[in-house]
């Protein structure tokens, strides 16, 4: 597969942008693609272009096969927007998303990493599956119980999961995708040396405040950290506060 070919294939433009002063990387949580930012460009400076990270196994990637480990994962992600470092490019990722993110960002050189609801590697413990709790356990949840617990993080329409067949389609990648959480071993770190912005939900039980700070071990840059109201998927509900904060981040900003 040439460059061109892989960068189609697992990035989405939702507004292309002919000579973008800044591209920003976008990657979804557990189950999610590029749709969960479909919105956002109309909200960010003109001349930054978005591209959303499509994950095999969903939406318009819905016939090819999941990947449910962290390393090819990672590694395609980091060949795709490699053609894109002709521009600053900041890393945007949210709940298991930021995990890849970071991954990628061990791997590429970018202008600033941004995580949202999850904790850093090294906190994992503390940590669910969109998210990545509970060790072990999650490659051996029931269907019912696998619904449950995405019910209790949020971010799907329960009806979704009403309907026999939407049910059938949707679960195979949340699957694939908690497994790729629960089996992530990270390697021995590189220090990033580029700023790091951690957002979290103030009500999210699984992304408590001193866990999500200890993202600023992983770099030698600047770091900073916000919670805003709402659970894990605060950024749904609070879409417009979250877009001006990346908008007003000395990367982004046109100031």
């Amino acid at each position: 597969m040439t460059a061109v070919q892989q960068a189609s294939t697992w990035l989405r433009r939702y507004r292309p942008v002919e000579r973008p002063r800044v591209r920003l990387a976008c990657f979804a949580h557990a189950g999610g693609g590029p749709s969960a930012f479909r919105t956002w460009p109309d909200a960010l400076p003109s001349d930054v272009e978005l591209v959303a990270v499509r994950y095999p196994g969903r939406q318009d990637r819905v016939t090819e096969p999941c990947l449910d480990r962290m390393e090819p994962m990672a590694e395609a992600v980091t060949q795709a927007l490699t053609p894109l470092l002709d521009r600053p490019l900041v890393l945007f990722g949210h709940s298991m998303g930021a995990w890849i993110a970071y991954e990628v960002a061990q791997r590429l050189p970018v202008r600033a990493l941004v995580v949202s609801g999850q904790v850093p590697p090294s906190r994992r413990e503390s940590a669910r599956p969109g998210s990545a709790r509970r060790g072990g356990g999650d490659a051996l949840l029931s269907d019912e119980a696998l619904v449950e617990e995405v019910k209790r993080l949020g971010g799907y329409d329960a009806a979704l999961f009403e309907d026999p067949e939407l049910r059938d389609l949707v679960l195979p990648p949340i699957r694939a995708d908690f497994t790729l959480v629960r089996t992530y071993r990270p390697g021995p770190p590189k220090m990033l040396d580029c700023p790091v912005h951690a957002y979290y939900g103030e009500d999210d039980a699984d992304n408590r405040a001193p866990d999500v700070d200890a993202w600023a071990e992983a770099t030698t840059g600047p770091f900073t950290s916000r919670s805003f109201p709402g659970g894990h998927f605060y950024l749904t509900d609070h879409e417009p506060a979250l877009l001006r904060e990346l908008s007003s981040l000395p990367v982004v900003s046109r100031v």
